[in-house]
């Protein structure tokens, strides 16, 4: 792999000499996509924070080759949708072309604020990441729910059914994840919507009661809400109502915290599917904890595309694509990556903290294949036939499966 040279000092004047460029003006310690007698000093404009942000895009490692669309997008640059009552903001298949199966969004509720009662045409599951909100559902028969999230904890509510999300004392902000890689937040289904485009004398005969009584609705009441401000709600039994069809009994919400980790050399992954959630139909997820020093091993997906959400940490991530292609990525948190269906990667912790993502499919279990432990349940000989490797190599080979190693 290469070694990426920050130029700085007197070594930058005497690089720049070599190559022809002692007089160019620049910052004394600004990254070089420079490699030995390779590349050269950046002469033009450039912008120094995003090349720090992406090493791996200024000066690839030299087993990178080819050329992958681009695998990395972060909600840092997407538009925010700001209102009174907090703010969302989305990425798509508009912003990220890749990412054909999923969208995600980031959604941030003042205390009391309510997200309004809408529905969609795709599911949606999501992760609180800070802060607690109450939330309400009705499916097709009648049968409510309503519960009450906290931080890692996570929701599914199926394509089509209405629901609501309203900050408790805390206010909150969380991750939605969509099954459909071009679905907007922003073109949902919204009562209030159809409310504003419904004639007075069908919701009069709609609801039995005089059209007087829609009086007090502003013309432009669909332009109010979406996000708005409201009383912190009570106590949950305070939000609870009867159903003669009673409640729903496929729950809603899955608690993190009974998710049992399975500990690995280098860190740890919770694997929520509809295995242990059976809401969760179209959406599997892995919520990966990888140590300072590991690495999500070598592997791939079987089933389908990969949408990724770092949470916290660096990482850098090699995808390979197949004839002799490979690209190397560099995330941050709050950044969105993609491996599309079944490409080769691995994830490494590239700081000194824990590195924390999400591994994201349109799916309803998580499937994945080990290299390590493919090449070790194959016969010995005919692992050597393809790479001459020493008995070391071979005897370290695991027949389970690590998820996340440690080097």
């Amino acid at each position: 792999m290469r070694r990426r040279e920050f130029i700085a000092g007197s070594a930058a004047a005497a690089a720049a000499a070599a190559a022809g460029a002692a007089a160019i003006s620049r910052a004394d310690d600004a990254p070089q996509p420079l490699d030995g007698d390779e590349g050269g000093t950046i002469l033009g404009p450039r912008n120094e924070p995003l090349e720090r942000e992406n090493p791996d895009r200024l000066l690839p490692p030299t087993t990178d080759a080819g050329y992958l669309p681009n695998l990395k997008f972060s909600f840092d640059i997407a538009h925010t949708r700001v209102s009174n009552g907090g703010w969302a903001r989305q990425v798509t298949v508009d912003d990220f072309p890749i990412a054909k199966t999923i969208s995600g969004v980031d959604m941030r509720l003042k205390p009391g604020a309510i997200r309004e009662l809408h529905w969609h045409d795709a599911a949606e599951w999501s992760l609180m990441l800070a802060g607690n909100a109450r939330i309400t559902a009705m499916d097709f028969a009648g049968r409510n729910f309503v519960a009450d999230v906290g931080k890692d904890d996570l929701w599914l509510f199926p394509a089509g059914v209405p629901h609501s999300i309203q900050a408790l004392d805390e206010g909150c902000e969380f991750l939605l994840v969509f099954d459909d890689g071009a679905f907007s937040e922003f073109g949902t289904f919204l009562l209030t919507d159809w409310i504003a485009h419904t004639p007075r004398s069908i919701l009069a005969k709609n609801f039995g009661v005089p059209e007087s009584a829609f009086d007090r609705i502003p013309a432009d009441i669909e332009s109010k809400r979406y996000i708005f401000p409201a009383e912190v709600p009570g106590s949950l039994r305070s939000s609870e109502v009867h159903s003669p069809a009673g409640t729903i009994k496929e729950s809603y919400v899955h608690r993190l915290s009974d998710t049992k980790p399975i500990d690995a050399p280098g860190g740890r992954v919770r694997i929520v599917d509809s295995s242990n959630f059976p809401a969760a139909k179209t959406i599997a997820a892995a919520i990966v904890e990888v140590d300072p020093g590991g690495m999500r091993e070598l592997h791939w997906h079987p089933n389908a595309d990969e949408w990724q959400y770092y949470v916290s940490g660096k990482a850098r991530m090699t995808v390979f694509g197949a004839e002799g292609t490979a690209n190397t990525f560099d995330y941050q948190a709050g950044d969105v990556g993609y491996v599309p269906f079944p490409m080769g990667h691995y994830v490494e912790n590239t700081g000194t903290a824990p590195l924390r993502f999400l591994e994201m499919f349109r799916a309803p279990r998580f499937e994945d294949v080990s290299l390590n432990q493919w090449l070790a349940l194959s016969p010995v000989d005919l692992v050597r036939a393809h790479v001459p490797v020493d008995r070391r190599f071979i005897s370290a080979l695991s027949k389970r499966k690590q998820i996340v190693v440690r080097y």
